[in-house]
């Protein structure tokens, strides 16, 4: 039903175009004699419109959605239903009445409209799109984040249009490097090509120099199909860790030779049942404890000396990392902070590149070298956070920042208070814990963060640094319990239990806190 009346629809406007184009023809001036012979031919062309409009698919596509593809469509159907008019009007008539100029000025007009409230209305979807209500839940689980795509392809098409539909304010694209010179200054769906894969470090630069970060680059076409001068220039910026590289093909499951054998896509399903929420009085009395204030006190003072008097150490940690995985020897990935607020957060790299020459992907375990292994488990890779420490992003204690991917907006409430160094669900677990229980230790300690429980982790941290770390049963059941006691977490403990055991831990992502 909604294809009849759509070609109804256009219909009526290939009928108000012809009437249009014999008005154009003659100055506006029909008198009766001409509207009568414009008649006949209206009605034969409305009679070839009916045949070729639903021939060729007019009323098939979403109009506010409509392509190149569908306007190319359009105007062939244009061209075809006037020289049927034009025909069938020969065969009647003779065209008797009809100016010669007229089936042209009507293809025009006929184009025109049919075109035209096609472009309107996909104009007016577009303008409908609006950011997201910024809130804790979607600043916390989508920051926003600069890319640079690699490639000109359909894949690159569908990626950018996958962008401006749902993550346009949470996906900025700095711009794009084609397959070739002559690409350098166009624009694909309004981003520009800034260069070619082979100059990558040099646009880099350039975007840097007027105030652009790129958090990843995005290559949207096969690495094989790249030069090898491009490939390479790709892997040394993967091998610098400064920009991590993402490969769209792998990440969508297109692209089957870039996963190790055996190995799954690592997917993760919110828990659709867990929640943690705190009524609007108790949050207020909780923001306006006099603690935090001395808290931040005590963290700026602390990081202060301990930049100063872990220098020396950190300079010999930049040593060894050079040595061993080569330079740069720190590597920035970007968090949700206070209230979801994305920083930049720097840590000493552990891990060499994450693709080989050939793309392919390279196992954590291959990465991770003993030097590595060791500045891990002591914690050493963490000293340049004593930094964001000093300026207010972090704090020496408190939940763990993690990736955007992982800092679901069901567990928002641990983004009430800066990110820590060190925190309570690390101390009682660490990375051997399950996400969800992680979650339900980093609110507990929220909810009853004190000096005295600062304290305690702090001297907690020291073993876990010596020996490694080591899950503490009692006290995750204790967060639970206490959480659903509070009112805080309102499902029973022993589910929550169950749920964290079919939740498998995200261990693939490289670099994780």
């Amino acid at each position: 039903m909604r294809r009849f009346w759509l070609l109804l629809l256009d219909l009526s406007l290939v009928a108000s175009a012809t009437v249009l184009a014999a008005a154009l023809r003659h100055d506006f001036h029909l008198p009766a004699e001409r509207i009568a012979a414009l008649i006949p031919y209206l009605l034969l062309t409305l009679g070839a419109a009916a045949v070729v409009l639903p021939a060729f698919g007019t009323g098939r596509s979403v109009w506010r959605l409509t392509t190149l593809r569908d306007y190319l469509r359009l105007t062939a159907a244009t061209a075809l239903v006037v020289a049927g008019g034009v025909a069938l009007g020969f065969a009647f008539n003779r065209l008797d009445g009809i100016a010669r100029s007229v089936p042209v000025l009507q293809a025009l007009v006929m184009l025109f409209a049919l075109v035209g409230v096609r472009v309107l209305l996909r104009l007016r979807h577009a303008a409908r799109q609006r950011p997201l209500p910024l809130n804790l839940p979607e600043a916390a689980g989508s920051p926003a984040r600069t890319v640079l795509v690699v490639g000109l392809s359909r894949l690159t098409e569908a990626y950018l249009l996958s962008i401006h539909e749902f993550s346009r304010h949470r996906v900025r694209v700095a711009g794009l490097l084609g397959s070739r010179e002559g690409d350098i200054g166009r624009i694909v769906l309004e981003h520009p090509v800034l260069g070619t894969p082979e100059n990558v470090g040099s646009v880099l630069q350039e975007l840097e120099l007027h105030g652009v970060s790129v958090d990843s680059i995005v290559v949207a076409t096969r690495f094989s199909r790249l030069s090898p001068q491009a490939r390479q220039a790709l892997l040394d910026i993967e091998q610098s860790a400064h920009i991590p590289i993402e490969f769209l093909a792998e990440h969508m499951g297109l692209d089957e030779h870039l996963r190790q054998p055996g190995e799954a896509a690592a997917t993760e399903p919110p828990p659709a049942r867990t929640a943690f929420a705190i009524g609007a009085a108790e949050l207020g009395a909780l923001a306006a404890r006099p603690y935090w204030r001395v808290k931040r006190a005590i963290d700026f003072l602390a990081a202060l000396a301990g930049l100063i008097a872990l220098a020396p150490v950190m300079g010999l940690v930049a040593l060894l990392v050079a040595f061993d995985v080569g330079r740069p020897v720190a590597f920035p990935q970007q968090r949700p902070g206070l209230g979801g607020r994305p920083f930049r957060l720097c840590k000493f790299r552990t891990m060499g590149a994450s693709h080989d020459a050939g793309g392919r992907r390279i196992p954590d375990a291959e990465r991770l070298s003993a030097i590595g292994r060791l500045l891990r488990r002591t914690r050493l890779d963490e000293l340049p956070q004593l930094w964001y420490v000093l300026t207010g992003d972090m704090s020496f204690i408190g939940p763990r920042p993690l990736l955007p991917v992982d800092q679901s907006p069901a567990y928002a409430m641990r983004l009430l208070v800066r990110p820590g160094v060190t925190g309570w669900a690390q101390v009682m677990g660490g990375r051997d814990i399950s996400a969800l229980d992680k979650a339900a230790l980093d609110v507990w300690y929220v909810h009853n963060a004190s000096l005295r429980l600062d304290f305690e982790i702090l001297m907690r941290t020291v073993p876990l640094m010596l020996f490694g770390e080591r899950i503490s049963r009692p006290a995750i059941e204790r967060a639970w319990r206490d959480l659903v006691l509070e009112g805080i977490c309102r499902i029973d403990p022993a589910q929550a239990t169950a749920a964290a055991a079919s939740w498998p831990p995200a261990g693939n992502r490289s670099q994780a806190a």
